[in-house]
């Protein structure tokens, strides 16, 4: 579906399809996979003894397709603006040497502003003020699930939905490189909320990732002790700022 070629209402139909499946998909399959099966057929490490109820799943499915409506609408907006000549998006092959090298680097700038962004905005809504309107519906979720991936109250969803289409008007970004950082940023979600660490043991505990990168192991912390690990791919900011409650 070539979605440059349509209507900006048009676009935003799509779109809402896309993020909508795409999440039924990737989560489904993962929670099949964790949660559907044998824990003696996995090759994963369950993180709590936690066992989430049918009604909380029901609700991080139903939060998170309001979630594919809010997140549709800056998408079609930027959509609409690149075919007007307004964004800073490009596309097309990358020929030279320091095209290649804008291309790591952009993603690089792209991931640290939204994880900056993400780590203070979730930080934020955890403030009592703020809390009840934004951010109570996804921690109804003590132990979430693949499910909870994408389960925003609407409020946080606005917030979080405009940032990378808004830094995309300014910074010049590859089409590609969108692409790519949705699909980090998708698998990111929903191995995080996983309920069980995937990522090998070696690599939590004594490796170089564990250390760095934000896992299912780091931020399933945040939900059942409910303080700390703001992050979203880093621990940077957690580390920084003295909100780091992983300990690996």
């Amino acid at each position: 579906m070539d979605l440059t070629q349509l209507s900006i209402w048009h676009s935003y139909a799509a779109l809402v399809v896309i993020i909508a499946l795409r999440y039924v998909v990737i989560a489904g399959l993962l929670d099949f996979m964790l949660w559907r099966r044998p824990a003696q057929k996995l090759r994963a490490v369950k993180l709590t003894n936690l066992t989430p109820k049918a009604k909380i799943i029901r609700h991080e499915i139903t939060l998170s397709l309001i979630s594919s409506f809010i997140y549709a609408a800056p998408g079609a907006v930027l959509i609409h603006l690149w075919n007007e000549g307004g964004t800073a998006l490009y596309s097309g092959p990358v020929t030279s040497a320091a095209g290649w090298v804008y291309i790591f680097l952009s993603g690089a700038i792209y991931l640290f502003a939204h994880d900056t962004y993400f780590y203070w905005t979730h930080r934020a809504m955890h403030h009592p003020k703020l809390y009840r309107m934004t951010h109570a519906g996804h921690h109804k979720s003590k132990q979430p699930t693949p499910w909870a991936s994408f389960s925003f109250d609407p409020a946080e969803a606005v917030i979080s939905a405009w940032f990378l289409p808004a830094l995309a008007l300014f910074i010049p970004v590859h089409v590609g490189v969108v692409l790519i950082l949705l699909t980090i940023m998708t698998l990111n979600a929903v191995l995080n909320h996983a309920g069980w660490e995937l990522y090998p043991q070696s690599w939590i505990h004594k490796g170089w990732w564990g250390r760095h990168m934000i896992t299912a192991t780091h931020h399933n912390l945040h939900h059942t002790k409910f303080t700390g690990n703001y992050g979203l791919y880093f621990r940077f900011w957690d580390k920084l700022m003295g909100t780091d409650r992983n300990g690996v």
